[in-house]
């Protein structure tokens, strides 16, 4: 096992997300193995409400988990998350990647709506992108990569009927 995978502790970064009361909705790899996915994650990929407050708590979550950008300087999001499609972090807790819009999306308001809060253990519930969000942001990537867990969720979609019940309604992912 590397060393970023030794260190990932995602309870201490929900923990302290958590404490700050920062609203986002989490995505990547570990939205997509709660979902169903059996891959193998060493990183947190979060989309959070950009609304002032919001980001002002997320500062200090950061600040708390001694958020570095990858030349090593603390984040001043006003400064790092400007501009960007990803603000890819170190943290005391392990990778974090904060996502303003995902592809495909609008961003944390289009994301939240199906979003639902999944029990992980130790008393937290983080706010998880639906599968079909998920879907749809691998699908808009287009990138090889992500074949595989595209078809994987693909197949999640079809065992759940709920979410079969969404599609046809017209969901689209």
């Amino acid at each position: 096992m590397n060393a970023e995978a030794d260190r990932f502790d995602p309870y201490a970064l929900f923990s302290v997300l958590e404490r700050q009361f920062v609203f986002y909705v989490l995505i990547g790899g570990l939205a997509r193995v709660i979902q169903g996915s059996g891959e193998v994650t060493n990183g947190l990929d979060l989309c959070p409400s950009l609304k002032e407050d919001n980001l002002g708590r997320l500062a200090a979550a950061l600040a708390e988990l001694d958020a570095r950008t990858a030349a090593g300087k603390p984040v001043v999001l006003e400064r790092d998350l400007v501009g960007r499609s990803a603000l890819a972090l170190e943290t005391a807790a392990g990778p974090l990647t904060i996502v303003p819009e995902p592809a495909g999306t609008q961003g944390y308001e289009d994301l939240r709506r199906r979003a639902r809060n999944e029990p992980i253990g130790q008393g937290l519930r983080p706010q998880v992108a639906a599968v079909d969000d998920l879907a749809r942001m691998l699908t808009v990537l287009n990138r090889d990569r992500d074949r595989e867990l595209l078809r994987t969720m693909q197949r999640v979609i079809e065992l759940r009927p709920e979410i079969r019940r969404g599609l046809d309604r017209g969901i689209d992912i």
